[in-house]
Formats: C-alpha cells, structure tokens, sequence
C-alpha cells in the first residue's frame, strides 16, 4: 500500500478511508504495492476489490441510500450486522460464507475473502442463461437450514441481532408496506404479514437469498450479502429463495419446470433440517408469506429488473393477489398456481 494513507496507487478507484482501513487492520503494509477497484453491481453497498501481492480481498460499506429509482433509506449499521452474520455462519458453514478478514465498526467498513468469479459464478446469472440445476437449489436449502437449525432458540443471538429496525427499513417497508400502497384493496393482508413477521423471534434470517448473492463454488453454494440480518422468522428465507426461483419462469421459459423443480428441492433439503418447529408450520408461514413478496418485486420500491413487460407483471399481481386473498397452506401450492399463470404469458426466445 502508498506509504501516505491519502495516496492512492496507480490506476485505483480511491478513497482514502479505504487506505486507512487497510493500513489500520494490517491488511495491506507501508509501501506495498496496491491496486483498489470498484466492484459493479452494488445497489446497497459499495464494494471493492483490494488486489494485493499474492492475495486478494473485498471490502464492504454499507450506504445510506440504496441505489434504486425510489427514495430507498436504511440504517448504515447494516454493515456490522452483516459482519457478525459472517462470523457466525462461517463458524458453522465454512464453505458457504466468505471468509471474514477485518472489522472496523467505526468506519463501518468490513474486509472478507475475494472469489474469483471464474471460480465462483452468480447463481443468476446461471439461472437467466437458462443453465438451472436442481442440486444447486438443494445444496442451497441445505445450508440455509443448518444455519437457521444452528441459530434456532438462541437467547445470545436473539440479543446480538436485535435489529428489527433494520429490517423494517430494508424489507417490510420497501416490499409488503410499498406494495400496499398499490394495492389498497390487499393492504389489510399485507399489515398482518407485516405484523406477523415483524413479531417472530424464531431463529437468524438472511433477509437476501436471492439467486444474486449466491455463489456457485466447487464447495457448494457461497451465500453474500447479509445486511438484512435479524433474529426473526426463517420463514422469510425460504419464502424470498423461491420467490425468484418462480419469478425466472417468465423469463426462461423452456427452463420453466425445472425451475419449479429447483424450487422444490430447495424447500425439502431445508425442510430436513427443521427441528425446532413442525416443518408444516414454517411453510405454512412461507407459503403466506410468498405472495407477497411476489407483489412486491413488481409493484414494491425494489421490482426486478428483468420482468421488462406490462404482461409479465400484470401475471404476477393476478396470482399473488389471488393468493393473499385466499391463502395456501404449501408452497406447492403456490408454485403451481405460478405455473399455471406465468404459462399464459406470451412465449418467450430464452
């Protein structure tokens, strides 16, 4: 690294608490060579890669205004939540986490291991170009639910992650509250979504398992982006997961069934791992929940970007709607009811 902490090297895109935060935590040394690029792709965060002599390392820091059209505010103090959500599940996954490095809460900025995209690509990007395997989607579950096991009915972590405010302003406000504003007529469902969740203290929630914080590794899937942990309800976790995985069925259609496949397997490899509640009960729960996140990707202040067509969306309000105001008690259900309404929707060339 430059020797002066407000130098940067040659080529970077700089900022000088990077240089500090390096040179601090003794991840980088006086005078050693250096190379800091932004990394795309961050809607919430800023997030650079700190290329180094014979290492590589990522560095995160959470903004206070997500890159989004609409006016999208959330607590900075994200950023060492999702720094203990690290620590916690790389003491219990390993191989499913980053590698947690440096941690400076003052700064808010954390260091975690870099992996290389050509040993770790996105899930979604895999999904969209129409490459979908069903054991992802399991090994996936499975970690999910070993860490939701592992985290179940704890006290120390209910306390640690008590940041229920957090998780208001990231999840229930920008999606079910957003989308009740919409839908007037839906609005009473969603407030007792909202209430229901928000009242859980079950087990450590993700918040983000999403296809595009999940890594596909040699070691199995790699799961990013924990700024929405809260000790709440898992049922959110499995709910959110399948909501995209239903969703790209508009999109990539010929890949239609096995994504409702990959589904499946998702909910029954965690469905395996459920020991602290009937597994009828969590997916009862996730099945009511999935509606509304469906609603809330295309009329929330977060809609996925590739649902680029009035009838697209307009398939998905049909079948959420119809959902949240006669709710399922499976996600079956609700994956065939998707089915059988996104096949109506015009054909498309994926």
């Amino acid at each position: 690294m430059s020797d002066s902490a407000d130098r940067p090297a040659a080529g970077c895109d700089f900022d000088p608490a990077l240089a500090h935060f390096a040179l601090a935590m003794g991840l980088a040394r006086p005078g050693e060579a250096a190379q800091l690029t932004r990394l795309a792709g961050g809607v919430s965060s800023d997030i650079w890669r700190l290329d180094l002599p014979g290492r590589a390392l990522c560095i995160k820091r959470a903004l206070p205004r997500l890159r989004v059209e609409a006016d999208w505010q959330a607590p900075i103090s994200r950023n060492a939540y999702e720094w203990s959500w690290l620590q916690f599940a790389a003491a219990h996954c390993p191989d499913n986490v980053p590698r947690p490095v440096a941690h400076d809460p003052g700064a808010g900025l954390f260091a975690m291991a870099f992996l290389a995209p050509d040993r770790y690509p996105v899930w979604k990007q895999q999904l969209l170009a129409g490459h979908v395997d069903e054991s992802t989607a399991a090994a996936l579950g499975l970690v999910l639910g070993r860490l939701h096991a592992a985290s179940a009915g704890r006290a120390y972590l209910a306390a640690r992650f008590d940041s229920g405010a957090n998780f208001d302003a990231l999840r229930l406000d920008p999606y079910l509250a957003a989308a009740a504003v919409r839908h007037p007529a839906a609005a009473p469902a969603l407030a007792r979504l909202i209430e229901r969740t928000r009242a859980a203290r079950i087990a450590l929630v993700h918040g983000d398992v999403s296809p595009k914080n999940v890594l596909v590794g040699p070691d199995g899937p790699v799961l990013l982006d924990a700024e929405c942990a809260w000790y709440g309800d898992p049922a959110f976790d499995i709910a959110f997961c399948v909501n995209h995985l239903l969703l790209k069925q508009l999109v990539v259609r010929r890949r239609s069934a096995e994504l409702v496949a990959s589904a499946a397997a998702f909910v029954a490899a965690h469905a395996r791992q459920v020991d602290w509640e009937p597994a009828a009960e969590l997916e009862r729960r996730a099945a009511s929940l999935l509606p509304a996140l469906l609603l809330a990707r295309v009329d929330g202040k977060s809609p996925v970007e590739y649902l680029t067509s009035e009838p697209q969306r307009r398939a998905v309000r049909t079948v959420a709607l119809a959902l949240l105001a006669q709710p399922v008690a499976t996600l079956a259900a609700v994956s065939a009811a998707c089915h059988d309404r996104f096949a109506q929707v015009g054909d498309d060339p994926c």
